[in-house]
């Protein structure tokens, strides 16, 4: 037997799993902008007590993914705000960052995992998933950053790249969508040569005209 006090960890359990599952509600839209959240009805919804729901709605706001004012509101923020310039900014930057470092250092069976997700995204938007689509666009970004191999980064753009969700899924929605499988095999292609030039000038502007392309 374990002769050793150890403190239960419950509540920073459920708080993360009360911010993970509303967290997924707005980013997938389930819970739209300008939806009022009550910490009441939130803690009913989830079988949960109403403090873990409040910490993970200040965490939320801390994200911008939730506007509150003390004794006033508690809602859904808007897809388009300050907050979402500010982290687009933050997330086109570090995924610069990544792509110069991982230019070098790209092998075959990278360039053939990127290019398999691409087409894993082509597929999606012919097929009008976006889920689908998010997730492989997820997995092609994601191995520049894994090559990169910077903790630092990879953390910082799993907390801002949530703000930027919304709109990436009303970009993949839309026509506009066939645009980043163009860039995405640019940027491959990139990749591929070591052309750390002119990966960092594509992956810039996939992220700018994230916004640009609405």
């Amino acid at each position: 037997m374990l002769d050793v006090s150890l403190s239960k960890v419950s509540r920073p359990l459920l708080r993360d799993e009360a911010y993970d599952r509303i967290r997924q509600a707005i980013v997938d839209g389930t819970l739209p902008p300008g939806t009022p959240l009550r910490d009441g009805d939130l803690a009913d919804q989830l079988g949960l007590s109403k403090a873990p729901v409040r910490e993970a709605l200040r965490r939320l706001a801390d994200d911008g993914l939730v506007d509150s004012k003390p004794q006033s509101y508690t809602r859904v923020s808007d897809v388009m705000s300050r907050d979402v310039l500010d982290a687009r900014e933050i997330v086109r930057v570090l995924h610069e960052f990544a792509v110069k470092q991982a230019a070098p250092r790209c092998r075959a069976a990278d360039v053939a995992a990127m290019r398999a997700a691409n087409d894993r995204f082509a597929a999606a938007i012919e097929a009008r998933d976006v889920a689908a689509a998010v997730k492989a666009d997820d997995d092609l970004h994601d191995i520049p950053v894994r090559l990169a191999g910077n903790a630092a980064v990879a953390a910082t753009l799993d907390r801002y790249t949530p703000l930027l969700r919304r709109l990436e899924r009303a970009h993949f929605s839309s026509a506009l969508a066939w645009n980043s499988v163009e860039r995405h095999t640019k940027l491959i292609d990139a990749l591929e040569k070591h052309d750390t030039e002119t990966a960092a000038s594509v992956i810039s502007t996939i992220w700018t005209e994230l916004l640009e392309d609405r």
